[in-house]
């Protein structure tokens, strides 16, 4: 596995920042400031940005975990162990995808995560993005069921969810299996 530091943190990589509070944030001057603003400080054990934008960052995909609700364009201030941080390649099946369904929320994650079991289907970027839109339709809509018989929506949205997620089906190969 891939050791990351503040030589490499920024290059090509997944990593999900956990947002601090500025009291929780002592150190004083920015050991590196990006040509977008974003302030890097670096400690031993990891690295703390300041900045206003959170998501894709050039050849990485930093996603902060926000304490309360976060928009873009407000600046928050996130933390990260160098352990914190993974290879990002945008061609490679890297992502996986959880669903919470009594939230209605989608994410991906990366495959060395240590809580990944093995069980959902790997994806790449951009097929991780289009499968967290579908997603988001099936959760959110019920046009994609209007040809499907079901008694409960609810169930069968988890079904053809937890499929679409396990698998590299195709929603419509999924819904054929539902008819």
């Amino acid at each position: 596995m891939r050791k990351y530091s503040s030589n490499n943190f920024h290059k090509h990589t997944f990593c999900l920042w956990k947002e601090v509070s500025q009291t929780d944030f002592e150190l004083q001057q920015p050991q590196f400031k990006s040509k977008s603003g974003s302030e890097y400080f670096f400690t031993e054990a990891g690295v703390y940005r300041i900045s206003n934008h959170w998501g894709r960052a050039a050849n990485c995909r930093w996603r902060l975990l926000p304490l309360t609700h976060y928009k873009n364009q407000h600046i928050k201030i996130g933390f990260a162990r160098w352990t914190d941080f993974y290879p990002n390649d945008e061609t490679a099946n890297l992502f996986f995808i959880q669903v919470d369904f009594e939230q209605k929320t989608i994410d991906f994650f990366h495959k060395d995560m240590p809580f990944y079991d093995g069980k959902a289907f790997l994806r790449n970027a951009s097929e991780t993005a289009k499968t967290i839109k579908i997603i988001k339709q099936i959760l959110n809509e019920e046009d994609w069921a209007k040809y499907l018989e079901y008694e409960d929506l609810e169930s069968l949205r988890r079904g053809v969810i937890e499929k679409f997620i396990n698998s590299n089906l195709s929603l419509n190969e999924i819904k054929r299996e539902y008819n």
